[in-house]
């Protein structure tokens, strides 16, 4: 039998860690292992239990979640981190992503979105919630001058490699996904970032996003 996600609360708003408790704990293969009113705390408590996944309201006093994320990737790169957002847009979304959270989710959307970034965070996948997706699509179009995806013609190899890559898989996962050295898949990546005009993984996250990859996971 399969283990539950063990999973850590974190949000300054007591009622609203309760709420999350409850919707979480009736899905079957989740538990909440433990609960944080602050980003010191959250620390603490994510080296005490060694939560799968940790869910993590950005605005919090002292320690935002943008810190607490940066933090937390560092001590437990294994971790995967859904940040919640009271904010329908794109602001912290690209330093979220470079900082390694696996999922971005609204307040305001329906309790489902919750779970399936959650899911998806713990597959090794990346989750944008529904309602942010065209206008975190169309604010990073904006700033980056496009008004398409980026040229260049790539290889069905090379956009599978790069949509791995995009989801948040590693080299080596990559490679035993496809049956393929890890040298091959850094050949691909590479090849394709060329192509493509793309210069780091923000800038594959960012193609994969407006690809459509991200949301199938």
């Amino acid at each position: 039998m399969t283990s539950p996600l063990r999973i850590l609360l974190v949000d300054d708003h007591t009622i609203l860690r309760q709420g999350l408790k409850l919707l979480l704990e009736r899905e079957a293969g989740l538990t909440v292992v433990g609960e944080a009113a602050d980003g010191v705390a959250a620390l603490a408590s994510a080296e005490a239990l060694t939560p799968d996944v940790v869910v993590l309201d950005i605005s919090m006093p002292g320690m935002n979640g943008l810190v607490v994320t940066r933090t937390l990737k560092e001590r437990q790169p294994d971790v995967r981190i859904v940040v919640l957002t009271r904010h329908e847009d794109e602001t912290h979304l690209e330093e979220l992503l470079r900082a390694g959270a696996s999922g971005y989710v609204s307040k305001q959307s329906a309790p489902s979105q919750i779970v399936q970034a959650i899911g998806a965070a713990a597959a090794g996948g990346l989750y944008l919630d529904p309602a942010l997706r065209k206008r975190v699509a169309d604010g990073l179009l904006e700033r980056t001058g496009r008004t398409s995806t980026p040229g260049g013609s790539i290889s069905a190899r090379e956009s599978e490699v790069l949509r791995l890559v995009a989801i948040g898989h590693t080299n080596k996962e990559i490679g035993e996904t496809l049956k393929i050295s890890v040298k091959t898949v850094e050949v691909h990546r590479t090849n394709a970032m060329r192509k493509l005009g793309l210069s780091g993984r923000v800038d594959v996250i960012r193609y994969g996003l407006l690809q459509g990859w991200l949301f199938d996971t």
